[in-house]
């Protein structure tokens, strides 16, 4: 499949089948992450795999989000390695997790799997539960599984703002 059809076919997923995502998906889901380009190519991000019923239930405490996806990675950068623009000190780790994320997303659409980034929880709960330390800045929550018979895209899905309105030649107007 070509790129644009990928990404136009992947859709937030609210609805998983209870059924366990195969290990060699999720590795190569993983892969994704670890090839994706990040600034000066620092690699600060860290990945929380979150497979296990018990430890996947302790999330409902964090977020109301996740839709009892089998799999839930918790995606983290290190701030202490990531690096940061000379001119402001910009730390550019957020950009680095936000691009790691999207290559597990569009791997795993290419799966047959369906995720959906949950930007909406309690990062010091989080960090309190699974014990991830204070070097760890926790950008998204990403769960991951088979989307039920009855998953489909939002309404809004496929509204799209015009490349005339998003993109400008030469100088903003």
């Amino acid at each position: 499949m070509d790129f644009l059809s990928l990404a136009k076919q992947r859709y937030s997923c609210r609805s998983f089948l209870d059924k366990k995502v195969e290990k060699e998906k999720i590795d190569k889901i993983l892969e994704a992450a670890r090839i994706a380009p990040t600034a000066v190519n620092f690699q600060p991000q860290r990945i929380l795999v979150l497979d296990d019923k018990e430890r996947l239930y302790k999330l409902s405490e964090c977020t109301k989000f996740g839709w009892n996806a089998p799999v839930i990675l918790v995606v983290c950068y290190d701030k202490n390695i990531s690096w940061k623009r000379k001119y402001d000190g910009k730390d550019e780790g957020i950009i680095d997790a936000s691009i790691v994320t999207t290559h597990m997303m569009l791997e795993a659409q290419d799966l047959g799997l369906g995720t959906t980034w949950i930007g909406s929880f309690d990062p010091s709960k989080v960090r309190e539960i699974y014990s991830i330390p204070e070097n760890l800045e926790i950008v998204a929550l990403l769960p991951i599984g088979y989307p039920s018979e009855d998953a489909t895209p939002s309404p809004m899905h496929d509204k799209r703002n015009s490349l005339d309105e998003i993109v400008y030649w030469n100088k903003i107007n």
